[in-house]
C-alpha cells in the first residue's frame, strides 16, 4: 500500500522546514506553507538561491505566533501570526502580489543574521494567488501548493551516489511537502490524480532541480551533488528533475499513515 510516509511544512520561503504527524489542507495547500517570505530592499523574494545562510534559520510555529532561531544567531524574535501592518507589493518570479510587513524588530533580527537588507512578510488572508496551472491557490511557494516524492526514489538516489563514492543525502535536500511510501522508485512520475484522505490532487508538474539540493540545511554548504548525479539518469528537455508538483482540488487533513489512491496515470518523463 502506499501510503504517507512524512510531512513538512516551511512557514518561511527558503528558510529551515518542521516535520509534522498531521496537517491541515487549506485552500492554498498545508496550513502556513510558505505564508511568510523574505524580500530585499525592492520586494523581490530572497532564497536559498541567493543567500545559502538561510537554509540555519529555523522558524518555529507555536499556536498563532512564529518564533524565529538562526545557527549562531544572538537571540531570536517571535512574530503574531495575524499582525497587522503596512503592505507592499512583493515579486515571486513573475508574480507580483501584495504582502504585509511583519515590522522593523524582525526585519532588523534578519538584515542583521544574513548580512543584507531583507523584510518579512506575509501574504494576506484576502489575497488569492492562482498556482501555476491555474487549478487552485498558492502561498509564496514559487508556483504549486505540494511537492511530492517517493522514499523509494530518495533511496535509488543514494544507491547511486554511494556507488559513486558520494554520501547519501537526507530528505530536506529536496524540500518537499509530502513523502509517501510502499511504491517503485519515481512512482510519482507517473501520477497524474491522487487521493489522500479525501482530498483530490492534481500532480501537474516535474520539479526542475537547483542549486537548493547541493546546500547542507544543517551548515549551508554547498557542494555538487546531488545534482550532477541526478543529471546522469534524470535530465529532460528542460532541467533535471526530482519530485512532482501537485496541487490540492480540495481541502480537508492529512497525517502520517494515510493511504494514497493513485486515481490516474500519465506517461513518465522523457530523459536525455
Amino acid at each position: 500500500m502506499i501510503a504517507v510516509a512524512e510531512l513538512y511544512v516551511y512557514p518561511i520561503k527558503g528558510c529551515g522546514g518542521t516535520r509534522l504527524e498531521s496537517a491541515e489542507v487549506t485552500p492554498r495547500g498545508l496550513r502556513y506553507d510558505r505564508r511568510w517570505m523574505v524580500v530585499d530592499g525592492a520586494g523581490r523574494f530572497l532564497t536559498q538561491r541567493d543567500l545559502a545562510r538561510m537554509a540555519l534559520i529555523r522558524p518555529v510555529l507555536e499556536g498563532e505566533t512564529l518564533r524565529l532561531r538562526g545557527d549562531g544567531a544572538a537571540g531570536e524574535v517571535t512574530v503574531p501570526a495575524a499582525q497587522a501592518g503596512p503592505r507592499m507589493t512583493v515579486r515571486v518570479w513573475d508574480d507580483t502580489c501584495p504582502a504585509v510587513s511583519d515590522g522593523a524588530e524582525v526585519d532588523a533580527w534578519l538584515t542583521a543574521f544574513l548580512g543584507t537588507e531583507a523584510h518579512l512578510v506575509h501574504m494576506p488572508d484576502d489575497h488569492v494567488r492562482p498556482d501555476g496551472r491555474k487549478l487552485g491557490q498558492v502561498g509564496f511557494a514559487d508556483a504549486y501548493p505540494f511537492l511530492m516524492v517517493a522514499r523509494e526514489s530518495l533511496a535509488d538516489l543514494n544507491a547511486r551516489l554511494a556507488a559513486g563514492g558520494e554520501t547519501p543525502l537526507p530528505m530536506n535536500r529536496f524540500r518537499p511537502s509530502v513523502v509517501v511510501a510502499g511504491c517503485e522508485p519515481y512512482a510519482e512520475d507517473t501520477w497524474a490524480k491522487l487521493e489522500i484522505a479525501g482530498v483530490p490532487f492534481a500532480v501537474v508538474k516535474p520539479c526542475v532541480r537547483c542549486v537548493v539540493t547541493t546546500t547542507d540545511q544543517a551548515t549551508s554548504a554547498r557542494g555538487q551533488e546531488p545534482l550532477r548525479t541526478l543529471a546522469s539518469y534524470r535530465k529532460t528537455a528542460k532541467g533535471t528533475i526530482f519530485a512532482q508538483n501537485a496541487v490540492n482540488l480540495g481541502t480537508g487533513r492529512l497525517a502520517v499513515g494515510d493511504a494514497v489512491r493513485v486515481v490516474e496515470r500519465q506517461a513518465p518523463p522523457v530523459f536525455e
